[in-house]
C-alpha cells in the first residue's frame, strides 16, 4: 500500500507536466478521437535498419508541413538510452520529426516511483544508465562497475579481470537499499554475481553472509522481453532472459523466489497508463478539447505488445465498470445498473497492474478501449503455429509461454484484435476503422 500511495503522488505530479510549446508544431488540427501507440523493434526497425513499410507509413501520418495528423507515442521496452537519443534515432530512420515527448522507454514510469529516489540504488544495464537514473529522479546511484571497483574480490569468473599480485583494499560504499534493472548488461556473469551478492548480504556485499534476510531488498525491473528482433533471421536474447537467469540463480542458492517490487515495461498496465498520459498531452498540444476515446497499439510480440494492450483494455473495462457502479449508487440505484448489465471483468494481479490500481480509477476520464494490432515483421510471423486456447497446453514441444514468471498466461490476452502484414497496413486499417482519410 505504501508503494501505491507514493505512486499516486507521482502520477498527480506528472499530470501537471505540460508538453513543451515546441511539440505543438508537430501536429495539424482535426476532429479525430483516437491515438496510436507504436512499438519500435520489429515494427519500425530491425536493429538499425528501417522496415521499408515504416517510412511510407509515417509519410502518410504527417501532412505536407511534417505535422502529425493524430497523437502518436512510441512505446518501446528498450531502456539503455535517453529519450532524446531515441527520438533523434527515430527522426533519422523515419524521415519525420520525433519529439522526446513522444517517446516512452521501458524505464519511463520509474519517474513516478518517488519513494525510491532518495535511496542508494544499484543500477544494472548498459549505456548511460547512471545518467538515465539521475534523469528519472534517482539521487544516489551506484553502478555495477563502481561496485566491482569498490570490492575487487567479488568478480572472479574472468581470470584476466582478477586482481594480480597484491589484493587491493576494498572501498566503503553506503549500503545498497534497492536494485534497479534497466536492461540486459554486457557482462552477464559480472552483473549476476554482484546482484546476487547484494541481495544475499542485505545490500552490503563486502560483508560475509551469515543469516539470509528474506524478503530481500527491493528489486525493480524494466523490460521483460524474453526475445526481440534485430537484423538476424531469428530472435535475440532480451532482458527477460537475464531476469530468468537471475531468478533461477537466486532460487538455486536460497531456495526462495526472487521478488520484484515492480515489473515495468510492456505488458504491465502501469506502462500503458503512462503511455496514455503522453497521448493525452499530445492531444492537448494538438488543440483537441475532447479526450482521446480509443487507442490502437501496434506491435510484433504477442507476449509483450499484444498481451499488454489487451491487458490494458481489460483494465479500462474494469475502470468503466467501477465508475458505472459508483454512478448507479449515487443515483439511488443501490449499485445495480438500470437497463444495462455489465459483467464483472476478470481480476488482475498486483504484478500485472504494477501499481496502477491506486493511480487511475473512477475519478479519471480514461479511453473507452485499446485495440491490439499484430504485425508480421518481427517476433511473430504468420508461419508460426497459432497459440492454443487452453492454457494447460501452453508448455509443450510446439509452444512455450514466453511471458514473465509473475504474469499469468491467459490465451485470450495473446489474441490480437487484428493481424496485418506490416505497420503501413496497420495504420491504414486504423484510419479505415475510424472512417478517416489517411492520404
Amino acid at each position: 500500500m505504501q508503494r501505491i500511495r507514493s505512486l499516486k503522488l507521482g502520477w498527480r505530479a506528472a499530470k501537471q507536466i505540460h508538453v513543451a510549446p515546441s511539440s505543438s508544431r508537430n501536429y495539424s488540427h482535426g476532429h479525430n478521437s483516437f491515438g496510436l501507440l507504436f512499438d519500435i523493434d520489429g515494427v519500425l526497425v530491425r536493429g538499425r535498419t528501417p522496415i521499408p513499410a515504416a517510412k511510407q507509413c509515417f509519410r502518410n501520418l504527417v501532412d505536407r508541413k511534417g505535422k502529425y495528423k493524430v497523437p502518436v507515442v512510441f512505446v518501446t521496452n528498450a531502456g539503455n538510452c535517453m529519450r532524446q537519443t531515441k527520438a533523434e534515432q527515430l527522426s533519422h530512420l523515419l524521415d519525420v520529426e520525433v519529439s522526446p515527448d513522444q517517446v516512452m522507454l521501458s524505464h519511463s514510469p520509474l519517474r513516478m516511483f518517488t519513494q525510491f529516489h532518495n535511496m542508494c540504488v544499484l543500477v544494472s544495464g548498459q549505456g548511460p544508465i547512471q545518467e538515465v537514473a539521475h534523469n528519472l529522479g534517482f539521487q544516489n546511484v551506484v553502478t555495477v562497475d563502481a561496485l566491482r571497483e569498490a570490492y575487487p574480490l567479488l568478480d572472479v569468473v574472468d581470470h584476466n579481470r582478477r586482481p594480480k599480485d597484491e589484493v587491493p583494499p576494498s572501498k566503503d560504499l553506503p549500503p545498497i537499499e534497492a536494485v534497479i534493472l534497466f536492461g540486459e548488461p554486457i557482462r552477464w556473469e559480472t552483473n549476476l554475481q554482484l546482484i546476487i551478492d547484494v541481495l544475499l548480504t542485505n545490500g552490503k556485499p563486502g560483508n560475509p553472509l551469515t543469516t539470509l534476510q528474506y524478503p530481500h531488498i527491493p528489486v525493480l525491473a524494466c523490460n521483460m522481453d524474453l526475445l526481440w528482433m534485430a537484423e538476424a533471421k531469428n530472435p535475440r536474447f532480451g532482458h527477460g532472459m537475464f531476469l530468468v537467469s537471475l531468478e533461477s540463480l537466486y532460487k538455486k542458492i536460497t531456495g526462495c523466489e526472487l521478488k520484484y517490487e515492480a515489473l515495468i515495461g510492456k505488458p504491465s498496465v502501469v506502462t500503458y497508463n503512462y503511455a496514455e498520459l503522453l497521448i493525452r498531452q499530445q492531444a492537448e498540444s494538438l488543440g483537441w478539447t475532447e479526450p482521446v476515446e480509443r487507442l490502437y497499439a501496434i506491435g510484433d510480440n504477442p507476449m509483450a505488445d499484444i498481451y499488454g494492450a489487451n491487458l490494458y483494455n481489460r483494465y479500462l473495462q474494469a475502470s468503466r465498470h467501477a465508475r458505472a457502479q459508483i454512478q448507479a449508487k449515487g443515483s439511488g440505484g443501490g449499485g445495480e445498473l438500470q437497463g444495462e448489465i455489465i459483467e464483472d471483468p476478470p481480476e488482475m494481479t498486483s504484478t500485472e497492474l504494477g501499481g496502477a490500481s491506486g493511480v487511475y480509477g473512477i475519478e479519471e476520464r480514461l479511453p473507452e478501449s485499446c485495440s491490439s494490432i499484430l504485425v508480421c515483421t518481427g517476433v511473430y510471423s504468420r508461419d508460426q503455429q497459432e497459440l492454443p486456447t487452453d492454457p494447460r497446453h501452453t508448455v509443450t514441444e510446439q509452444r512455450i509461454f514466453h511471458g514473465h514468471r509473475d504474469f499469468r498466461f491467459d490465451p485470450n490476452l495473446t489474441q490480437p484484435s487484428f493481424v496485418v502484414q506490416d505497420v503501413k497496413e496497420a495504420v491504414e486499417l486504423v484510419f479505415q476503422q475510424e472512417g478517416c482519410a489517411l492520404a
